[in-house]
């Protein structure tokens, strides 16, 4: 079975598609945007930045808005923004997992390992 392009994004996509949220971004603006929200934690290159560009571009989720010299900006299309948006309601879902799974273990009684259950 063939993989739904872009089923998840990586960290640096997601970040990509947020750092369109104010409005259209050139690559520079996206690169800071980025290092700035994450606090330097995930940096893009260019080489990792445009070709993430690239690949939203051809899957409809950017375009092009305008170049000016050297200097291209992309704007996020309807498609971005809802690729965008599931994408977080995907991340909330595993945090919301997450939380419920730390409850869970923080509730439940500590094996001692003495009630006769045999440790792999």
């Amino acid at each position: 079975m063939a993989k739904k392009a872009l089923e998840a994004l990586s960290e640096p996509m997601f970040y990509v598609l947020m750092a369109f949220q104010p409005g259209p971004r050139c690559g520079t603006e996206i690169a800071s945007s980025v290092e700035k929200r994450t606090q330097g934690r995930v940096r893009l290159g260019p080489g990792t930045l445009y070709t993430i560009l690239a690949k939203f571009e051809e899957e409809g989720l950017i375009r092009e808005q305008s170049i000016l010299g050297r200097k291209r900006t992309y704007s996020l299309t309807e498609l971005g923004e809802q690729r965008y948006q599931e994408e977080l309601r995907r991340l909330r879902v595993c945090l919301r997992d997450a939380a419920e799974t730390e409850r869970e273990l923080s509730a439940a009684p500590v094996p001692t390992g003495e009630e006769g259950t045999q440790w792999a």
